[in-house]
């Protein structure tokens, strides 16, 4: 069974329009992975990049089909916007405002919804996480408490 939900997404706003960026977002328990390439003027590719957000630095997640967020709109597709609360990370991906904005095709809507229900899931559960430790198992015998 896979462990992550992957997104296609495109950001066509990046670098005034000079850069789009296309790319796949791979939505799990541990967080967001996107991975993306920008092709300048339409020409020259950048290069594939990655970039890891753990869920720890995630402030919100939100699934928009415009403003209203009506059918009507959702026809003409959707966009994923994401908030973090560490900026190093923010940097590393095209944002505008403070927010990651992808943009999802009509026919990936379901997947998106699927992949942000399971990330919203694993974060309000956190027994989800529980094999997730901070403290890497090299150290696990330092970690113990004085007297045992």
């Amino acid at each position: 069974m896979q462990g992550f939900i992957s997104v296609p997404f495109k950001i066509s706003d990046a670098n005034y329009g000079l850069a789009p960026v296309e790319g796949m977002a791979k939505f799990s328990a541990a967080g967001i992975v996107l991975e993306f390439e920008a092709k300048i003027l339409g020409l020259m590719k950048t290069g594939v990049k990655e970039v890891r957000i753990p869920t720890a630095e995630i402030i919100d997640v939100k699934l928009k089909s415009g403003a209203f967020n009506t059918k009507i709109e959702k026809i003409f597709g959707s966009k994923i916007e994401i908030r973090l609360n560490n900026f190093a990370t923010l940097s590393e991906v095209p944002n505008k405002d403070g927010k990651i904005t992808l943009k999802i095709l009509r026919a990936d809507r379901d997947l998106a919804e699927r992949a942000l229900a399971m990330l919203d899931g694993n974060k309000s559960n956190p027994s989800l996480l529980e094999n997730e430790s901070p403290v890497p198992l090299i150290y696990e015998d330092d970690t113990k408490e004085l007297g045992s």
